[in-house]
């Protein structure tokens, strides 16, 4: 979709007359923007339906990649797309593919009544951005009312100040051509604008008695300038803890005898066992015995 000024104005200005409808960006700032548009028709909300899910039949050429409506289309089911198609051009090598855009996906879809789409439009698709169509049908009396509401949010290159108005201007023409087919009423409902949210109500908390500086009591609440404050620096002091004083005709208290720390006792050495003397009976016995192996070993020989 190509944005240029004279153009959308020039298209704005050939539908004005005869296509009354209200547009307007109504809130913006460094993150985005929302511009809403509207327009009332004679048709059904049946009939203006089906007219806005084909819009080949509505949509502005010069708001397009390939330079004709006649290649948009809109699938009107969840998931559907709302894409382009993007002709083969002329003079391209034999067996080249034609090309595509998906301006955006639907997320939510109501047959004859609303219709959510989410993407970035035209030039905003080259940027971090993410954008929420919401187009709904509502009867009035005489015929049908139409709203577009656009937000945009996310980062961009663009200043905001610059793109959101452009922006708001071609979904005005959109809106306006739509209108165009289905029969605008003479007069459409102009739309609230967007003011920032107001802040929620302050709860009034109970009186209750707040210290000044010197120490006196005042009532109503903190003060400023008196209460709220930190003491200077170097005057806190630490609080000792109170110590309390037994009470009078109390028996004396007796002092806790200490009880001797238990000292682990040393471990004693291993004594060795001492020899014991051989006595005469086991000399005179030992005597024979090595006699008695003396003369078996003369034997042997």
């Amino acid at each position: 979709m190509r944005i240029a000024g004279l153009k959308v104005a020039a298209v704005l200005l050939a539908l004005s007359p005869c296509v009354p409808a209200h547009a307007e960006v109504m809130a913006k700032n460094s993150a985005g923007f929302v511009t809403r548009n509207v327009a009332e028709v004679k048709a059904t909300p049946a009939e203006a339906w089906a007219v806005l899910v084909k819009p080949a039949g509505w949509w502005l050429s010069a708001h397009t990649f390939s330079g004709d409506a006649a290649n948009m289309t809109l699938d009107p089911v969840a998931g559907g797309c709302f894409c382009e198609r993007l002709p083969v051009p002329e003079g391209a090598p034999k067996g080249r593919a034609p090309g595509g855009v998906q301006h955006a996906r639907a997320i939510y879809v109501d047959p004859g009544k609303a219709i959510r789409l989410s993407g970035a439009l035209g030039p905003l698709q080259s940027e971090a951005l993410q954008g929420t169509l919401t187009i709904t049908i509502k009867p009035v009396e005489g015929g049908t009312r139409i709203l577009w509401e656009y937000v945009v949010g996310g980062f961009m290159r663009y200043n905001v100040d610059d793109i959101a108005p452009a922006v708001d201007k071609v979904l005005a023409a959109q809106v306006a051509s739509l209108a165009k087919q289905l029969g605008p009423i003479a007069t459409a409902a102009p739309l609230t604008v967007l003011t920032e949210p107001a802040a929620p109500p302050v709860t009034k908390m109970p009186a209750v008695k707040s210290v000044t500086d010197d120490g006196r009591s005042v009532a109503g609440g903190a003060t400023p300038g008196t209460t709220w404050r930190l003491p200077p620096a170097g005057s806190a002091k630490v609080a000792k803890p109170a110590v309390t004083a037994p009470p009078a005709n109390s028996p004396p208290v007796k002092p806790v005898a200490k009880l001797p720390l238990a000292v682990p006792a040393k471990a004693k050495a291993p004594v060795a066992p001492t020899a014991k003397a051989p006595s005469t009976e086991d000399k005179d016995k030992n005597a024979g015995i090595a006699a008695f192996d003396q003369a078996l070993g003369t034997a042997a020989h």
